[in-house]
């Protein structure tokens, strides 16, 4: 065991050091200090020409660029982003199913889910969808984030509630996130059926001008 821990160290310095020997730092010392050794060669540097290369490779390093890992590459379009919604959806709703929620939560989870799968339908309406970022952000935290965080927080409040009584309900506290979460996406869905009604009449009087 020790012996493969010593081994991946010394795996892991000599990585270290190949990359370094690679690098834009130590190709531009190297560069320099080869010019030392030029101005040696040509007399300049007289006895003291250890320091000028060292001093030149010391140079050349520090006024290299600096190594720059790669940025993850994100996906961005929102096209991608709805259809990973799609399935973490699904996913939502198997977690749903296993959680003893009272029958007036059940219902209004229900219908928020149904709104949650027709702007998600793959089509048209998804394709709108597309063209409004903020919109796929509001479903995108409805989805990972609100709608589970408020199911969850009720299950563990509801069972500390039982041990100890406390001075608000634990029902009742869902119930208003989830009112709010669905006012947040039917005023989605307005402001998406309000982009069609404008394009509507700006046709409208597109052809009326003409």
């Amino acid at each position: 065991m020790a012996t493969s821990r010593s081994g991946t160290r010394v795996a892991g310095v000599a990585g270290r050091a190949l990359a370094y020997l690679e690098s834009a730092k130590n190709l531009t010392g190297s560069a320099a200090a080869l010019g030392g050794l030029a101005l040696t060669f040509a007399g300049f540097a007289g006895t003291y020409w250890p320091v000028v290369v060292a001093g030149l490779y010391g140079a050349g390093a520090l006024i290299a660029p600096p190594t720059r890992p790669p940025a993850p590459d994100f996906p961005d379009d929102p096209s991608s982003q709805l259809s990973s919604l799609r399935a973490d959806l699904t996913t939502l709703r198997e977690y749903l199913d296993q959680v003893d929620l009272p029958p007036a939560a059940t219902k209004r989870i229900g219908a928020l889910t149904k709104l949650l799968d027709g702007l998600l339908e793959p089509g048209w309406v998804s394709q709108a969808l597309a063209q409004d970022p903020e919109g796929v952000h509001v479903l995108a935290r409805a989805v990972h984030r609100d709608l589970p965080e408020s199911v969850d927080a009720f299950v563990r409040t509801r069972w500390w509630t039982r041990m100890a009584p406390g001075q608000q309900d634990p029902e009742e506290q869902l119930e208003r996130q989830l009112s709010v979460l669905q006012r947040e996406v039917e005023a989605l869905v307005a402001g998406l059926r309000e982009a069609e009604e404008i394009r509507q009449q700006s046709h409208t009087r597109y052809l009326e001008d003409r």
